[in-house]
């Protein structure tokens, strides 16, 4: 048997039936409908060509909700199957759908108890789309057969034929995987699901999906700064976001004797102090520096080390005069 569904069969579900078709609860789409779709795992429900006119269609599990009262059929494929398309129509092409589809005779005029997957025909058209999907159905795969196409001019091109159509569902609360159509509301406050590129939330009291931002941590730090010999260190405070990877800091420092610098506003080899370990950037970066009355630049390296570099031309550094230093760099 390749098409197995629980909760079905009126004589009897079996025990296979039971251990292949997944029973857990899933997601909702309202207090008493599932959102049905593919469960993820591999590739389930894969399609490949067999044929000029065949398509493979492999194992997969899934659920399949019918109207209110039906409720949700749990689903199990265990064997590949293979379905076979008709010609294409003389002038106009058309879109197949591949679907999953289970046959209940309580609610349907069927007359029989099974699930299969199968091929719905659409119309031909200059401009053709997919055709809807009888109840308790679940589109696997649309298939676009061109004008004139037949086994014996060469049949589908399975590479460009194929358009997934599989969504997915999960557990209740479990992440919703990318799948076809994005499009879909979210059943409750604080649901989630993945677009294959970022994770969103959604928000019931906005009515959208928003993309989530975990919390991030920020740590502060007012100690750790190493002055060097011949200043003094007035204040030092850095904040940094690990998760980001961004560090800010300002310092406040004094000569203890004045530094004349002459015109040509350089100064070598004039270390004020070192960052603490953890707080230092990814590459080394020029800062500003400022007393309020000149300016200049210092050098901050991987390690930490905050050095002058130039002060405006023919100025000096001043044992009466705080200088400031402030910069945001990137973490290692």
């Amino acid at each position: 048997m390749a098409v197995r569904a629980a909760w079905l069969l009126p004589l009897g579900q079996t025990r296979e039936d039971t251990r292949l078709a997944p029973v857990s609860p899933v997601a909702h789409e309202t207090p008493i409908r599932v959102r049905d779709g593919v469960l993820p795992g591999g590739n389930a429900f894969a399609a490949t060509g067999a044929g000029a006119m065949q398509l493979q269609i492999g194992a997969g599990r899934a659920y399949v909700q019918g109207t209110d009262a039906q409720g949700a059929y749990p689903v199990a494929n265990d064997s590949p199957v293979t379905l076979t398309f008709t010609d294409g129509d003389a002038q106009y092409g058309r879109v197949d759908a591949v679907f999953l589809r289970v046959l209940d005779s309580l609610f349907d005029q069927e007359g029989q108890n099974l699930a299969r997957i199968e091929i719905i025909e659409g119309e031909p058209d200059a401009t053709p789309t997919a055709p809807a999907l009888p109840p308790a159905s679940l589109r696997l795969w649309d298939v676009t057969v061109p004008a004139g196409t037949s086994a014996g001019v060469g049949g589908i091109n399975w590479a460009s034929a194929l358009g997934d159509r599989r969504r997915y569902t999960t557990a209740a609360g479990g992440i919703i995987p990318r799948g076809w159509g994005l499009g879909f509301a979210g059943s409750h406050d604080g649901q989630y699901r993945d677009t294959g590129s970022v994770l969103e939330r959604w928000s019931a009291s906005a009515g959208e999906w928003q993309t989530y931002r975990a919390p991030r941590r920020t740590e502060s730090t007012s100690s750790g700064f190493v002055i060097t010999s011949g200043y003094t260190l007035t204040s030092f405070t850095a904040r940094r976001n690990p998760d980001a990877g961004v560090c800010s800091f300002y310092l406040d420092v004094s000569r203890r004797t004045q530094l004349d610098v002459g015109a040509a506003g350089n100064i070598t080899d004039e270390s004020v102090g070192t960052l603490p370990s953890g707080w230092r950037p990814i590459i080394d970066a020029d800062i500003s520096v400022s007393d309020g009355y000149g300016e200049g630049t210092a050098r901050l390296t991987t390690s930490g080390v905050i050095t002058l570099r130039t002060w405006s031309g023919n100025g000096s550094l001043r044992p009466d005069r705080s200088i400031k230093a402030s910069a945001t760099f990137m973490l290692p």
